[in-house]
């Protein structure tokens, strides 16, 4: 079994913009956080990102009209009556769920193994260059299982997960500009989307995680509710790259495993569970294709995007039957 090593590596920053580059043993987000090396054994390793090349399902999926710059597939565990766990977040249309691929459920057994917690869904993205990335954002909780992790497996070239602090954190002194141990971060700093450019004056905290092949990195809860994160483009020249960086001519793989409490029935007709308005399968509801309901939902993920003290009772409690936020135009 993979253990996080104790070595620190704090304090290494780069000269360019000041910003604390942490690694395994670090203090990450609100300190419910880790980052685990050579976490899958060699023979799998060795041969997880070409399999996952050729056994997954890849999609196309568009935000907003737009198609999002990576490849992505959703794969999960299929219950017995033929239900299967639904994870929604503000997309036009999410992927079809498929069965665990025959690698994808290798690498399922040793998250579950390391994590001690059950994960029974996917999230799989292939950034095929270091033009491919995910701007900043919070996880949508609706369907997350309350208490659980979200593991994110790296596999092929390493890129840097960049953190920040929500901009309503600043205003707590906790997180004056480092919190939970990160460097201060400047209005100016980049950002891939508008919504992560502060307040002028503001101050906000700011870590980087590289994430090279065969890491898993583990964010609790509570960062995800303090704390964007996402993954920028790195269009520098491939020979300013480390050999890391260099990996898969580029190109990098990652599995979000999820314990999902949300479950659409066999046809994906109903929605029942934690984040549906019916919490059993007895009491599964009719889904619900865009409208009213899924404009509200959208402000309720708008609200957990930027909300540090966000109120997942308040946003989520009552449930919602939406499945797919219809927003293209024509």
């Amino acid at each position: 079994m993979a253990k996080p090593t104790q070595q620190t590596h704090a304090g290494r920053r780069r000269a360019a913009d000041e910003s604390t580059i942490l690694g395994p043993g670090d203090n990450m987000g609100e300190g419910d956080t880790s980052l685990v090396l050579d976490f899958l054994p060699p023979d799998l390793a060795d041969t997880a990102f070409e399999a996952l090349l050729r056994e997954v399902q890849w999609s196309t999926m568009y935000h907003r009209g737009g198609e999002v710059p990576r490849r992505v597939a959703v794969e999960g565990e299929i219950n017995a009556d033929g239900g299967f766990p639904v994870y929604r977040h503000p997309a036009d249309e999410s992927p079809p769920l498929h069965p665990f691929s025959p690698t994808v459920a290798r690498i399922r057994a040793h998250v579950e193994r390391v994590l001690q917690q059950p994960v029974n869904h996917v999230l799989i993205q292939h950034y095929r260059t270091g033009a491919d990335y995910i701007s900043e954002h919070s996880d949508k909780t609706i369907d997350v299982v309350r208490g659980s992790s979200i593991v994110n497996v790296s596999l092929g070239a390493q890129r840097v997960m960049t953190m920040r602090t929500k901009k309503d954190a600043t205003a707590s002194p906790s997180h004056n500009g480092n919190g939970g141990g990160g460097s201060p971060a400047t209005p100016d700093d980049p950002a891939d989307d508008a919504s992560a450019v502060s307040a002028p004056g503001a101050r906000r905290g700011i870590q980087r995680i590289p994430l090279p092949h065969n890491s898993m990195f583990v964010m609790g809860l509570a960062t995800n509710a303090r704390w964007m994160h996402g993954i920028r483009h790195d269009k520098r020249p491939t020979a300013l790259k480390t050999e890391e960086e260099r990996a898969a001519d580029g190109a990098r793989i990652s599995l979000t495993f999820r314990h999902i409490g949300t479950f659409l029935a066999r046809g994906e007709t109903h929605i029942y569970g934690q984040g549906a308005r019916g919490k059993t399968a007895d009491d599964a509801r009719p889904v619900v294709l865009g409208g009213p309901e899924a404009e509200k939902l959208i402000i309720a993920f708008g609200n957990e995007n930027h909300q540090s003290d966000f109120d997942w009772e308040a946003n989520y409690g009552e449930g919602y039957d939406v499945l797919h936020f219809n927003v293209r135009e024509g």
